[in-house]
Parts: C-alpha cells; structure tokens; sequence
C-alpha cells in the first residue's frame, strides 16, 4: 500500500510540477511528435486550414450534442425563390425534350439558351446588386435537383456558372473593379463562365499544375504593362466550347523577382475573355453521351496584365486557397442535388413501373427480390434528401465545412449510383431500350459524371474525408502541428505542453467511456427524444467515441505512415461519414415533425449506417499494423462483438410497399420528381398507369374472386376475362370501361420505343422523301 502511494505520489510531482513535466514527459513526446509528424505540403496546409468545422467536429470528439443538431434551422426556400421554381423552373422543364437533346441535337436548344440567360438561371448565386438572383444554397440545390430529374444535361449546364467557378471566385475574392464589371454580364448572361483546372497531368492532384504563368512585362492596350506570359493544356472544363470567359488556375513564377524576392509565388486564378489573343477553347469531349458541354482549353505564351488575377496582385500565389474554400458549393449543393435527383426519379418511377408490371399473374413489386431493390431505393431516397438539406443548409448557416461537403460529395454519389442500378434492375429491358419513353437511361449514363469531377471518388474517400477530419476535427491535433511546427521551438515546447495534458486526459475519457459504453450497449447514453429513436442516438453517441479513441490510436501508432495506409483511414472515414449521414436521417425525421409514415425509412436508414459503421470497424480491427492494439480496441469498443445488422425484412418490405402505394407518404418522398402533363411524357405515362391501376385494385379482387370460385376460369386473355366477368354480372358496364381504360394505359406504361430500319442512321427518312418523289 505504501509502495502504491508513493507512486502516486511520484506521479502527481510528475505530472503537476511544469518544468519536471516538460522535461521528463513533454519534451521527449515533443521530439517524438516532430518525427513522426506527417509531411505537408503548401497545398495540403492550405487545404486543411480552409473552410470551417461544423456538426462533424462534434461526431470526431466522441460526445455529440444532439441538441445542437435539432437546433439548427430547417433549410426554407423564400417566396422569391419558390416563385421561380413554380414558374420559371416549370417552363424550362416543359422546353426540354431530352431524347433529342442528348441523341438528335447533342445541345440544348437555342430557345432553351436564350431561357436560361434571360431569366438569371446562371445568376443564382450573384448578389441583387450586381443583377443576380442571390439565392441560397438550398434554393439552388432544389432548382437543379429538379431540372435534373427531367434532364441531366440541362442541370449540368445551369448548375456550374453557379458552382466552382469565376462567379463564386469574384463573389469571394474579386477586386471591385472585377465584380463591377463581370457580375453584371455573368448575371444578365452577356458572358458564359468556365472554370479550368484540371488537365492531362493533373487531375486529382492539384498541386502538380504544370501550366505556368511567369511574371514579365509586355504589350497591353498600346502600352507595356507588368504582367504575366502563360501556357496551359487543361481538359474535361465544362462550359468551355461555349464559355465567353475562362477561369484558369496555374503556377506562378517571378524568376527576375519583379514583384519582390519570392521566385515561386504558388497556385494563381486568373479570369481572361476567351476571345483574348492566344486563348484557344472549343473542342468538344463527350462524357458518357451526354450533351452538357465540356471541352478543352489551351494556350501558349499568352499574355495578360497582372490585373486580371481575381483578387488583383494581392492574389497571386493564393489561388489554392480560394479553390478548397470554394469547394463547398460544388461538393456540398451541386454534385448532392444530382444524386437526390436520381433518387426522386428513380422511386417514384420505379414504384409505379413495379406495380403496374405484372408475371404470373402478380405485380413484380409482391416478389421479394424486387422488394429487396425497392427497399434500398426508398431508403436511399430518403437518405439522400435527409443529407441535402442538410449540407445545404449548413452553407446558409454561414459554414463551408469542407469535410462535411466531402462526405456529402462521396457517399451521397455513391448512394446513386447503387439507387439507379436497382432502378434499371426492376426495369429490366423497359430500363435499357433508349427513346423518348426511357426516363431512366440518361440518369444512368450521367451517373459516373458526378463520382468523378470535384475530385474522384476513391481519391475523396481514401485522403480527403479522414485525412481532413482526423487533423481539423479533433480538438488538439491541428493545434499540436501548429506547436511543432512553431519556428520560436521554446514558445512550441510551452503550446505543446499545455495542449498534451488536455489530450491525454480527452484520450484517457475517450478510452474508459468508450469501453463502459461498450460493457453496457450504450444503455445509459442520453437520448434527446424517446420513442422508436430514441436507440439510435445511443448507439450513435458510441459509436462517435469508438470513433474518437480509434482515430486517436491510429495517429499515435501510424504517425506519418497513417496517410499512406488509405484503407485503414478510409475505414475510420466511413465511420465519420455514416455518423454524419445518421445525424442527418434523424434531423429530417425530426424537422418534418415525426411523421409515423417516415418510420419504416428511418429505420431503413439508421440500421443500414450502424451497419456500415460495424463492417468499417471490423476490417479496420482486422488490418491496423498492431495486432496487439487492434485487438486491445475492438475489445473496448466491442467487448461483446460487432451486432449492428442490416434492416429486417419487415423494415424493407413496408418500405417497398410504400413506393408502390399512392399518397402523402410518396408525394413527400419523391417531391422533386417533375412529371410532365403532356400525353407523351415519359414519367407521366408510368404515372398515370399506376395510379389508374391503383383505382382498379377493388374491380380486380371483384374478378380474382370469381375466379377462386371457379365462376371464371383463371389464366384467360384479358379481354375473355373481362368479357366473363360482365356477363356473369361479377362486374358493371362501368367497371369493364374502367378496367379497359386502366390495362390500356397500363401496356402503353411497359411498352419500349421502337425504330424502323434505318431510321436510327437517319436513312429512314431520306429514303422514303426519295419513294414520294
């Protein structure tokens, strides 16, 4: 016992004494800090130091306030803003026709341009004061998700001068002279904007840019100025065959030291008119045979006048840093808003196409392996609008939380690529024969457009979600880097002293926390609401300390070599992101004011990303480098196994059924979904098909019955059936009428586009103006 005391009593001297402390604990784990600190880059630094921290800084620290999260405001689309989706939205979605957008013309058509510039669709973001619409985030996330449910390629196009580009650089950046002068134009649609940046050798890696700009003097206007003689190759720009004014991001170099004594000044936008001498655009690519436009652009040795940087001089060398912080309007509003649109799309069509679709003699939406598909469809669907509205709104709250929007970015992509897949399963050959009556194929082609741009879904996965969030979201770290990395190395001994003590008691909190919530099932967690939920909140409070204490051990052990080990921070990652999107499930759930009917989607969601979370602990268990520490976490954080499952049965088929049953549940599920009045509209022929089959169901049960009473005999010819079923007086003259329009509707529903031969080559037609003459 004595021994015992004076151990502790050495321990406290240790611990409480400052200079015995920092020289008997703190400057060795100093040294050690610095060794195994991870390298980094200018642009790594600047990526990490951009943007802001938000819900997911409290998902990485291991103790969320749930409160927090139902206490932001509910994203709300203005009067002003609804206006334009009821009118202006819903004429432009009546312009497009987008089998020939996409097969016929590879463009949209003059008119449908000449609409987009007149009414400011390329103005969304651009204040009032500059003849801008001034919209929020949600607001032009909805505008897009909509359009894209009619045509992808038509969304692309107004979704980018409104995404990353040299709209939202000026907003941000440009000098007044700048935004005086091209806000207006880029507003009234004077000018088109494009933005380059990738190119041949630089795609992902930004920080490779080999396109260059050297300081130097030239000719401009008639006079020699200071200026810049750039060359550049970049591809895959959208807007560029068509753009008036080019967005470029390139090196820049001052080698005769003409701004001062810094040879390598760093990554730097420009803003120059495609028509200036020596800018080259035009040439068309053409991603997954869709029509948006996107192109190359090069030019070599051209000149510019320093004054074309956006931001003016000041600017130069800080374009990387204006590019992270602007990212949030690409990977948090645009890329979302087109997944959701898959989802929208893809569960009401499929819900109707599976209701009315019949084999023996049932609808194929009563087969379990197609309740299965539209189980995850509506789950997902659900999901994904859960996180627009979410990320979206995090953006009107004033946040550009960069690791947030790279989740959203990543696994909401993901989410559609798997919901179009089950889409075109249930479809079958109805999915994959193109025409006019095919409202699936397009979002099907387009789908890899989003997984790849705004940086490529395995890079965003394997670096960028717990690379960013295990530096930025824990609440010592980035500051331990910033200690380590201090110049004045006493002052850094001191910072760092300090913040150890704080992260070794966070970690040692994390570690006994994690292992008693592990004991108990996380029993004793705080839930903030009770009822059918009120589990998930415990659950996902352990989790987020599970979370906390993993991360902490894995930069502990793996030091620098943890960015190298991309599965195993990939796995941390989609734990950080499956928290991220059961955060946002359970705030819609909440902010729409718990409706009974959402609870089969909620349950769907939660389940599936506890799920997730256990299969992402588990192969992170299985290859962490120390099998000692791997073993010693799991039995932590999972004293008693890994128990999350994938939703019941039960929870999948309510689901299912949901989307083939019309109503308030579905309306409010698939409410972007545009379904056009026109008779040869494509959703709405599959549309009205199910909902007049739907009116059938009690006529049908009238006939099926008759026939269990062998009044009718089964498996006859429609027609014969029905003819029976009036003269047995089983049904009325009405009913058969009804029955009659709802089977008609019905096989126009299931019917696919046929071509005449040659008319697909365009012969059809020439051949027969040759028969006529």
């Amino acid at each position: 016992m004595s021994i015992l005391l004076i151990l502790l009593v050495v321990l406290a001297i240790v611990l409480g004494v400052t200079d015995i402390r920092r020289n008997l604990i703190t400057k060795p784990v100093f040294q050690i800090f610095k060794k195994i600190l991870p390298p980094m880059s200018s642009t790594e630094r600047e990526a990490m130091e951009a943007g802001s921290i938000w819900w997911e800084g409290e998902l990485f620290r291991g103790k969320p306030d749930w409160n927090k999260l139902h206490g932001y405001a509910k994203p709300a689309l203005s009067e002003e803003e609804q206006a334009f989706l009821d009118n202006q939205v819903e004429t432009l979605l009546k312009m497009l026709d987008d089998h020939k957008i996409v097969h016929q013309d590879k463009d949209l058509p003059k008119e449908v341009w000449d609409y987009l510039r007149k009414e400011g669709f390329f103005a969304m973001i651009i204040p009032k004061s500059f003849g801008g619409k001034e919209f929020s985030a949600i607001a032009n996330s909805t505008i897009v998700s909509r359009i894209s449910t009619r045509s992808l390629s038509a969304a692309v196009t107004v979704m980018v001068p409104n995404s990353l580009g040299p709209g939202e650089l000026l907003m941000h950046y440009g000098t007044e002279a700048q935004k005086n002068y091209w806000l207006p134009r880029l507003a009234d649609g004077t000018d088109i904007p494009c933005f380059a940046l990738t190119g041949p050798e630089a795609g992902s890696d930004a920080g490779a840019i080999p396109d260059t700009g050297i300081v130097c003097k030239g000719m401009h206007d008639g006079e020699e100025v200071l200026g810049l003689k750039l060359s550049w190759d970049k591809r895959y720009i959208t807007l560029a065959p068509v753009a008036t004014v080019l967005g470029l991001a390139f090196k820049m170099y001052d080698p005769d030291g003409l701004l001062g004594d810094k040879k390598d000044l760093g990554i730097t936008c420009a803003l120059i008119p495609t028509s200036h001498p020596g800018v080259n655009v035009g040439d068309r690519h053409f991603p997954v045979a869709m029509a948006f436009m996107n192109g190359t652009t090069t030019g070599e040795d051209v000149f510019i006048p320093l004054d074309w940087i956006i931001g003016g001089p000041d600017y130069a060398g800080r374009g990387w840093r204006m590019l992270v912080e602007c990212l949030s309007a690409g990977r948090g509003i645009s890329l979302p808003a087109l997944a959701t649109a898959n989802g929208h799309l893809s569960a009401r069509t499929t819900g109707a196409y599976a209701a009315v679709r019949k084999q023996f003699g049932l609808s194929i939406g009563k087969f379990e392996g197609i309740q299965e598909a539209m189980g995850r469809i509506g789950g997902l669907t659900y999901t994904l609008e859960a996180m627009r509205t979410m990320t979206a709104g995090a953006i009107d709250l004033g946040e550009s939380p960069s690791v947030v929007t790279a989740i959203a970015k990543y696994h909401m992509t993901e989410m559609s690529r798997e919901v179009i897949n089950d889409a075109m399963d249930v479809h079958a050959g109805k999915g994959v024969q193109l025409g006019p009556k095919n409202y699936l194929a397009h979002q099907y082609f387009g789908t890899p457009v989003a997984i790849t741009v705004e940086g490529a879904n395995i890079l965003t996965r394997n670096l960028m979600i717990f690379g960013q969030g295990a530096t930025r979201c824990h609440p010592y770290v980035f500051d331990e880097m910033e200690a380590a990395a201090n110049p004045d190395s006493e002052q850094g001994l001191k910072d760092f002293d300090q913040l150890l003590i704080k992260h070794v008691a966070f970690a040692t909190g994390n570690f006994f926390g994690a292992l008693w919530q592990g004991l108990t099932a996380a029993a004793f967690n705080r839930a903030p609401v009770s009822g059918e939920t009120g589990e998930y909140y415990q659950q996902l409070s352990r989790m987020s300390k599970g979370l906390a204490l993993c991360a902490d051990f894995s930069m502990l052990m793996l030091g620098g070599d943890l960015k190298r080990k991309e599965m195993i921070s990939a796995r941390l990652g989609d734990v950080l992101s499956q928290l991220y999107i059961a955060s946002a499930v359970l705030r819609r759930y909440e902010s729409d004011g718990r409706q009974v009917a959402d609870l089969p989607f909620v349950h769907y969601a939660l389940q599936r990303s506890l799920h997730r979370i256990g299969v992402a602990f588990d192969g992170f268990f299985q290859n962490f480098p120390s099998r000692v520490v791997a073993v010693l976490l799991k039995r932590v954080v999972f004293p008693w196994g890994i128990n999350y499952r994938m939703p019941h049965d039960e929870i999948t088929q309510k689901v299912s059924d949901s989307l083939m049953t019309p109503g308030v549940m579905r309306d409010r599920l698939t409410h972007l979904c545009y379904i056009g009045e026109n008779a040869d509209d494509a959703v709405g022929i599959v549309e009205n098909a199910f909902v007049a089959m739907h009116e059938m169901v009690p006529v049908e049960k009238k006939i099926l019955a008759a026939q269990k009473q062998k009044l009718i005999p089964r498996k006859l010819p429609f027609a014969t059936t029905l003819e029976l079923a009036l003269e047995k007086g089983v049904i009325s003259e009405h009913e058969a009428e009804q029955l009659k329009r709802a089977d008609a509707l019905r096989r126009d529903a299931l019917s696919v586009d046929n071509f005449a031969p040659g008319e697909l080559e365009g012969k059809a037609q020439s051949a027969k103006a040759k028969s006529v003459a």
